[in-house]
């Protein structure tokens, strides 16, 4: 895990949001790298990635489910979301994402390459 500094351990119950977003307490934290199915439509003028945007969201809540959350925080979107790479007992989500066939990875957001550098094997695989 890189970026120690700026890690945080969580003792706040988070909740998913999406196959790539999660909310603690008021934070929302967009995960960096990945790209998940929308659980809503593609709005008009925007390319979506394909897949099931609930099994995604399901996916991520089952990977963060009674574990302990530790955040690496890499700035802010334009939305106000935290952009970050988040570990689950020591296991990247979006790698676990990746994994399970429920995101894809997105060069340009890897800040870092910190999910590259956790799971590249994954993250040239499942690649757009």
């Amino acid at each position: 895990m890189l970026a120690l500094t700026t890690a945080i351990a969580l003792t706040l119950t988070c909740s998913v949001t999406d196959g790539d977003t999660i909310r603690c307490g008021d934070e929302r934290i967009r995960i960096t790298g990945i790209d998940a199915p929308e659980t809503r439509a593609c709005r008009q003028g925007r390319q979506c990635v394909p897949g099931d945007g609930k099994a995604s969201t399901r996916t991520m809540e089952a990977v963060v489910e009674g574990r302990q959350l530790t955040i690496v925080r890499l700035g802010r979107d334009r939305y106000g979301r935290t952009l970050g790479v988040v570990y689950a007992d020591g296991e990247n989500i979006a790698c676990a994402q990746l994994a399970a066939g429920q995101a894809y990875y997105v060069e340009r957001w890897d800040d870092d390459g910190l999910v590259a550098a956790d799971c590249p094997d994954l993250a040239a695989r499942r690649t757009v």
